[in-house]
């Protein structure tokens, strides 16, 4: 069994939007960080959202008033709801604990996390 599942990624087009779950196996989200990163071809992972175990919210800059992060207890489910996709955001999603809590530095995530999930892609293309 994987330690967490994403899922909700697929095609859509510029400007559309997609909802991704997360679902972990042994971990209750209510009392983790839990974060959303992604990787791009060409590109280092990258920090994309995460939430504190007290419902707090935070952003990469570049995604900041597009996406929203999430999370529903009683389900033990995360989600990152993205609107106006861009063809730059395609790429593989991932979500994870993070290692204390979620770190925003400047304008970027950059929290340790503990493990991931094997990720669900998302292909933003005309």
């Amino acid at each position: 069994q994987l330690q967490l599942a994403e899922s909700g990624g697929g095609l859509v087009q510029p400007g559309g939007s997609l909802t991704l779950s997360c679902v972990p196996a042994d971990l209750t989200v209510g009392a983790y960080a839990i974060g959303w990163f992604r990787q791009a071809p060409v590109k280092e992972r990258e920090g994309v959202a995460c939430i504190s175990s007290i419902g707090n919210t935070y952003y990469a800059g570049v995604v900041k008033g597009r996406f929203t992060i999430s999370r529903d207890n009683a389900k033990n489910t995360v989600y990152l709801q993205m609107n106006s996709l861009k063809l730059e955001n395609t790429a593989v999603y991932y979500c994870a604990p993070a290692l204390g809590s979620c770190m925003l530095e400047n304008d970027n995530l950059v929290s340790d996390v503990a493990y991931w999930g094997q990720g669900t892609q998302v292909t933003v293309s005309s």
